[in-house]
């Protein structure tokens, strides 16, 4: 979500991943690796934006969401370049 403030921008997002292995190593030890990406994320968003971001991270598994054409499309990717 993305909820635009007078003075502040609050953004919640999820990182999708496809094995619980893979949502371990985004969160990190102890949270340390997701805390990094926020971190570098809110960054970014605020210099581009121009305003401070709170931005709120989850990690989520699907699996197999690369193979679903419903996923492919939610997460924007153009389905006919997936399909062989």
């Amino acid at each position: 979500s993305f909820k635009e403030k007078s003075k502040m921008i609050e953004i919640n997002a999820t990182i999708i991943v496809e094995r619980s292995s893979q949502k371990m190593i985004v969160i990190g030890k102890n949270g340390n690796m997701i805390k990094s990406i926020g971190t570098d994320a809110r960054r970014e968003m605020k210099r581009f934006l121009e305003k401070p971001v709170s931005l709120e991270l989850f990690v989520r598994v699907e699996n197999n969401w690369r193979s679903k054409q419903k996923y492919l499309k939610e997460f924007g990717y153009k389905i006919d370049d997936y399909k062989k």
